[in-house]
């Protein structure tokens, strides 16, 4: 018989565990990588454990309305809205309507809200659902339209708090400049709107075939639709603190 190294049985008749294999190491099974230097892969799903996050709902674009008071159209005003409008979508994606008094028809005339036919009623709402307003007005006898109040005599007193609103106005020349300043400005101060600090105001000549031609005019448009960006991005950084938690 060949004889090898005997095995030591201690009393309890249990075989002593090999002490060198408890000094070695335990082997660590290697990280698997997507590349030679890339990120580590994460290890493969097992069908259990955490729940898959939950999808973030998407934000819906702001809806910016943009009114011109002319009985006319096309007009001049409605060419400077739509301007003021253009810069603001350079700034930021929007949800834009813009909408001319015409619109309205004949039931705009009427003396009390509850009166005023379906469209005209249309136009009041989207004015007060907006959550950015471009107003333009022709100038008539240094002021603005009588049309152009009577819409707002029917918005909500509370409808427009904090809203990002721009100025803008046209007319037949530099005397009637301040109408934005000295009627539509403390028009706009009363709803309590957060108003653009630089306005529009475009004469008979520096608008032409539907197209803005005058540099400081397309130098103040530009102006206007920037800090409307900036007052809608205010304004929605506000509403979506105010919101409660998912």
């Amino acid at each position: 018989m060949t004889s090898g190294p005997l095995t030591r049985i201690p009393p309890n008749g249990r075989t002593a565990p090999d002490t060198a294999a408890e000094s070695r190491p335990p082997v660590v099974p290697k990280r698997r990588r997507t590349g030679h230097n890339g990120p580590i892969a994460p290890p493969a799903s097992t069908g259990r454990g955490a729940p898959p996050s939950p999808e973030v709902p998407s934000v819906p674009l702001p809806r910016v309305v943009a009114f011109s008071a002319s009985i006319n159209r096309p007009s001049r005003t409605r060419t400077l809205v739509e301007a003021i409008a253009a810069e603001l979508g350079r700034h930021r994606r929007i949800d834009l309507t813009v909408i001319d008094l015409i619109d309205a028809g004949p039931g705009l005339g009427a003396l009390t809200r509850d009166d005023l036919s379906e469209a005209a009623e249309a136009l009041v709402a989207a004015i007060e659902g907006a959550d950015a307003l471009i107003v333009g007005t022709p100038v008539y006898k240094g002021a603005y339209s009588g049309l152009f109040k009577h819409v707002f005599d029917f918005v909500g007193a509370e409808a427009l708090v904090g809203l990002p609103v721009a100025l803008a106005a046209t007319g037949g020349g530099l005397r009637h400049a301040l109408v934005v300043e000295h009627s539509l400005r403390p028009l706009f101060g009363f709803f309590s709107a957060h108003i653009a600090p630089t306005s529009v105001y475009a004469g008979g000549d520096e608008i032409a075939d539907g197209v803005v031609a005058d540099a400081t005019v397309a130098a103040r448009i530009e102006a206007a639709g920037r800090e409307l960006d900036a007052l809608l991005a205010v304004s929605r950084g506000a509403d979506r603190a105010k919101a409660p938690a998912a």
